[in-house]
């Protein structure tokens, strides 16, 4: 007798290598039994569908920091921050000296502003996570969108001058469909050579 078939017959394996799965409760056993599996089936179930809709990418920022302050307190604009909008392709996260420029000592009591201040004193770039990316074969240009497509920021970011939170996910999801509606709506070209390089 050959070894696979004496491991097969010995433990309980099937024809096709398998584990054979030997159950005393039958669909057939009894109503509540039946019952009992329909309805953790179900659980199971709406348990993994809220599972996926849940889970995302948030990203956890180092400060909660509020555009809302900034801009109705401040008086600052997109570019104040994120200078190279205009400019380049990338549109910048803040470095530490553009928090330094207001926040060089401490005018507030808020915590947050506290924990900027240890940035500061230790001349430490703020460690702030990066929320919008396009993937590695997608050219993206800000430049291009605002500049020359005249593009407001809150067409992509949403209404920021009213977020009191950091932002932790795209206010519009980074992806082929989105961007191709953009331009199907701005009567902009969707050539596959436009944008993947």
């Amino acid at each position: 007798m050959p070894i696979f078939a004496k491991c097969r017959r010995n433990s309980g394996l099937n024809n096709h290598g398998f584990l054979r799965y030997r159950s005393s409760m039958t669909l057939s056993s009894s109503p509540s039994k039946r019952s009992f599996l329909c309805r953790s089936a179900v659980l199971l179930l709406a348990m993994m569908v809220g599972c996926a809709l849940t889970s995302d990418d948030r990203k956890i920022q180092p400060i909660v920091y509020s555009h809302k302050s900034h801009i109705e307190n401040a008086g600052l604009t997109c570019t104040d921050c994120h200078s190279s909008v205009q400019t380049l392709a990338a549109a910048s996260i803040p470095n530490l000296e553009v928090c330094r420029n207001c926040h060089s000592e401490s005018l507030s009591e808020s915590p947050e502003e506290a924990k900027l201040l240890k940035y500061v004193a230790k001349a430490a770039e703020v460690p702030w996570e990066r929320v919008y990316k396009v993937p590695d074969h997608v050219y993206f240009s800000h430049r291009r969108h605002v500049v020359a497509g005249r593009l407001e920021c809150e067409v992509c970011h949403g209404n920021v001058q009213q977020f009191t939170m950091p932002v932790s996910l795209p206010e519009i999801p980074v992806t082929m469909e989105n961007c191709m509606s953009c331009h199907r709506k701005h009567n902009v070209t969707n050539d596959c050579l436009s944008c993947h390089r």
